[in-house]
């Protein structure tokens, strides 16, 4: 693993939490933290833009993804909406998390609570080649399903 120095700016309401860190010594994502005021509550079908109180600026060439937490989906069925959530290297607001409870009851997001994982990658663009006919493939144009045997 190679580090990348991430500037990061803690806004007011972030206070006492601490940075996205990574839990153990190979995990990919660090956890992000929910910088809320108070206890909130997500409604089953509920989706609710929780705030980190942190901004970022990523080297160029790097995105962060927001991704969920797979205990908080397991065991409360709490997700994100867009996922993975990207966070640009040029983006300098507050990075928000976009959470929605897909469970049978209420979630409390209380302040300090882990709700997502960010991880940053390196980021390659495409240069667009047009082509009359595509390298051929086994699994040609087959799409959504192509494999099932039903």
């Amino acid at each position: 693993m190679r580090d990348i120095r991430v500037s990061v700016q803690t806004l007011s309401h972030f206070s006492g939490l601490p940075l996205p860190q990574y839990m153990t010594e190979h995990a990919a994502g660090m956890d992000v933290y929910a910088a809320v005021s108070g206890d909130v509550s997500i409604n089953p079908g509920e989706r609710l833009l929780i705030p980190t109180g942190i901004a970022i600026a990523l080297p160029d060439g790097f995105e962060a993804q927001i991704r969920p937490r797979s205990g908080l989906a397991l065991k409360h069925g709490v997700t994100l909406v867009n996922s993975p959530g990207t966070i640009d290297a040029d983006y300098r607001g507050e990075i928000g998390i976009l959470l929605i409870n897909h469970g049978d009851k209420p979630f409390v997001v209380t302040r300090g609570s882990r709700i997502a994982q960010m991880v940053v990658h390196p980021v390659y663009r495409a240069v667009w080649t047009e082509s009359d006919e595509l390298e051929s493939t086994n699994r040609g144009g087959g799409g959504f399903g192509h494999t099932d045997e039903s």
